[in-house]
């Protein structure tokens, strides 16, 4: 299971002393096994005590291997799981994991805090320079 997502188990619903993330975590379970064979890849879903996104509660990332990660903000576990999933299968399918906000499904596409791009060393130039 080389693909993941996390969830902030931190972030608090704004106003509100309810933390979002667990909720949320088991919503995309819910969610992703439903899916089934649309999504071609197996996500991990976990959570993690901070993100860093606390002005954009709730913060879930997608990573993948030799892929950009992305950081959502703003999710919410009753409205946005759908687009979450419909991203995940294509997240699955994107070879680097590079796709433009226009190519994200409905919120997701206004909601990005950050694209990652993966590393990616040239083991050419790694030599060049342990030398």
């Amino acid at each position: 299971m080389d693909h993941r997502i996390t969830v902030c188990t931190s972030c608090r619903d704004k106003g509100t002393k309810s933390r979002l993330g667990y909720g949320l975590i088991e919503k995309l379970r819910q969610g992703i096994a439903e899916a089934g064979d649309r999504i071609p890849e197996l996500f991990e879903i976990s959570g993690v005590a901070c993100m860093a996104g606390c002005d954009r509660p709730c913060t879930v990332a997608f990573h993948g291997p030799k892929k950009a990660t992305y950081l959502f903000g703003d999710i919410d576990p009753e409205t946005d799981i759908a687009d979450l999933v419909a991203f995940a299968r294509q997240y699955a399918y994107l070879h680097d994991g590079w796709c433009s906000s226009v190519d994200r499904p409905g919120k997701l596409r206004k909601s990005t805090l950050a694209r990652v791009p993966a590393v990616i060393v040239d083991s050419e130039t790694e030599k060049a320079h342990s030398s």
